[in-house]
């Protein structure tokens, strides 16, 4: 089953969903980090939730979960937004969702599995910052998600359709910036090594300069 492209012209309001911008969780500028703002992606089940909750306090950044935003702001459960409006609505409400959290300042941003896999989502995500794509097997995914109410897994063969499903998202997911493995690991353990690359990423941003009106990325010289 492959997810559905995300619907051109379909209306989607959320009021009070979130403000444009938010403030620092300190704004005496004395906190170090490699990042003001990330994303967490990858299929459901690998943490992204959990660790993104984790990664934002390591990091004094505030924590952002699209699908429970758009739980809250549209005042209904994913399950019953899938039957009673359609999978398309809620792609609509992801894309939206995705629009609103790339103008966010000092934030950490847990997506749904299926957000990253859409063109236009992966470029807004990956144009505004840092992308960590957390992976898993398919085993463990199904260990975690068996007693959910996901509709994409009201089959029966969850693990086959599990299987199915990461094969096809793979590729999509294979274009975020940072790739981190959370099979049998420790929150801790995660969000250390991430934070540790995302250092690394951040230095390699830093090493690169632009000429002023070339639009070309040159190395600084050493």
């Amino acid at each position: 089953m492959n997810d559905p492209e995300i619907p051109e012209g379909v209306p989607v309001t959320l009021p009070n969903g979130l403000s444009t911008r938010l403030s620092p969780m300190n704004g005496s500028g004395l906190i170090e980090r490699p990042v003001t703002w990330v994303t967490l992606a990858g299929f459901m089940g690998t943490g992204k939730s959990r660790i993104g909750w984790e990664l934002s306090r390591a990091l004094a950044l505030h924590f952002v979960d699209t699908d429970k935003l758009i739980t809250r702001v549209v005042g209904k459960s994913i399950p019953e937004v899938f039957a009673e409006e359609g999978e398309g609505y809620f792609r609509a409400c992801e894309a939206e969702v995705v629009r609103r959290v790339t103008r966010l300042d000092h934030a950490v941003i847990s997506l749904g599995g299926g957000t990253f896999i859409h063109e236009g989502n992966r470029h807004r995500l990956l144009e505004r910052g840092p992308v960590v794509v957390l992976w898993a097997t398919p085993e463990t995914v199904y260990q975690r998600t068996r007693h959910s109410d996901r509709p994409l897994l009201k089959t029966p063969d969850p693990l086959s359709q599990i299987r199915t499903l990461m094969t096809e998202r793979e590729p999509h997911y294979r274009q975020g910036t940072i790739h981190v493995h959370s099979d049998g690991r420790p929150a801790e353990e995660i969000v250390e090594e991430i934070i540790e690359r995302l250092w690394a990423w951040a230095d390699t941003q830093a090493a690169w300069v632009t000429e002023p009106g070339s639009g070309v990325g040159e190395r600084a010289a050493d």
